[in-house]
């Protein structure tokens, strides 16, 4: 992963039979947190107690690791997911995503919904289904729309949304734009799983149910939102300039790019930068109607989607809808088939030119 000193990442991990507990990210290994630090929030099985400290807390941490060494090389390791999810929410903040999607499946309308541009429009998933990198994927089941009516059985059209995600360390409601930093920890690496056509067929009128819920892979590792400051970016020019409780002075465009590869072939890099809604917005307009977030909260961006071709995030856009497919191993390829390996990497910058790796997210397919 090559991440440099600077960021080190948490996660989970456990060596041989011993419990998992936290440690950070150093090279090529991991430094354990409750060996070097003696505090037992390190000594237990997720972030949550850690990342529930507040900002005070993580930047005396953040200051304490960056002189450790590693305790354990990465190959002796299992890694965990890194947080207890209490909520997750998806958002869909690209707006070249969302006019893709609006071209492919509304051809004869704007691409756009008129609610769109003003305010970061998401739907909210499921916790118990979001998963650490590695896990295998089941092909999920569903009803699938036919000439002759529904019918049940395993999606066909299974596909890949590359996001970044954000997770809360400490909660609150009505959180304005401005305190981002005073409530999110980090981000991690998303894939949200998508059945296409277990989707189209059951969106409306409420939107996406088992078509995402049944998994979401985040990366192992929680890159502190403090070791990507040198990402941070205005957002595109928002018209019409957002409500007043959408409105910040702070900077929270990221500068992130993704990498997306198939079957170890390389077939996209969407670009983060390009995301019409920041996260800072996205947490102020889900918390507005006075919904408390919470410890260990994850809120993904939506599919990171650029203008090209080759920086779609997703394989429905990447392919048209299906429309045209992509050469994968020599075959030409729409959707993802049983066996195949996707891998989403993300990378930010850091000082003095170099680039932290914000890790990887990995997952294979299984038969439904």
């Amino acid at each position: 992963m090559g991440v440099i000193d600077g960021a080190r990442p948490y996660g989970v991990f456990s060596v041989g039979g011993d419990a998992p507990r936290v440690g950070v990210r150093v090279g090529e290994g991991v430094a354990d947190l409750f060996a070097a630090l003696g505090d037992d929030v390190f000594a237990r099985p997720s972030l949550n107690a850690f990342i529930a400290q507040g900002p005070r807390r993580w930047a005396e941490v953040r200051s304490l690791v960056a002189e450790l060494d590693a305790s354990y090389p990465l190959t002796e390791l299992t890694l965990y997911r890194p947080v207890e999810i209490a909520d997750y929410v998806d958002f869909y903040a690209s707006e070249q995503h969302a006019s893709n999607l609006g071209r492919l499946l509304r051809p004869n309308s704007p691409p756009l919904l008129p609610n769109w541009k003003h305010m970061p429009v998401g739907y909210h998933g499921r916790a118990g289904t979001v998963v650490v990198s590695g896990t295998d994927i089941v092909r999920p089941c569903g009803q699938l729309a036919t000439p002759d009516g529904p019918v049940f059985g395993p999606s066909r059209r299974l596909d890949i949304e590359a996001e970044l995600g954000f997770v809360v360390g400490v909660g609150g409601a009505r959180i304005t734009p401005d305190a981002l930093a005073e409530h999110v920890f980090g981000v991690v690496v998303v894939n949200d799983w998508s059945a296409r056509d277990i989707q189209s067929w059951e969106y409306a009128p409420l939107g996406p149910f088992l078509g995402k819920s049944f998994a979401t892979s985040i990366s192992p590792w929680v890159t502190p939102l403090a070791a990507i400051d040198a990402a941070r970016i205005a957002v595109p020019a928002q018209d019409p300039e957002p409500l007043p409780y959408l409105r910040g002075a702070e900077r929270w465009g990221l500068d992130i790019e993704l990498e997306v590869s198939w079957n170890g072939q390389l077939v996209a890099r969407p670009p983060y930068a390009g995301m019409y809604w920041s996260p800072a917005q996205m947490l102020a307009h889900l918390t507005a109607n006075g919904a408390t977030a919470r410890t260990g909260d994850l809120f993904a961006s939506g599919t990171v989607s650029g203008p090209a071709r080759d920086q779609c995030g997703s394989f429905i856009e990447l392919t048209r809808n299906g429309a045209e497919p992509v050469v994968i191993g020599g075959e030409p390829r729409t959707f993802l088939a049983d066996g195949d390996v996707v891998s989403i990497t993300a990378t930010a910058p850091g000082p003095d030119g170099t680039r932290i790796d914000l890790g990887e997210v990995r997952g294979r397919i299984l038969p439904g």
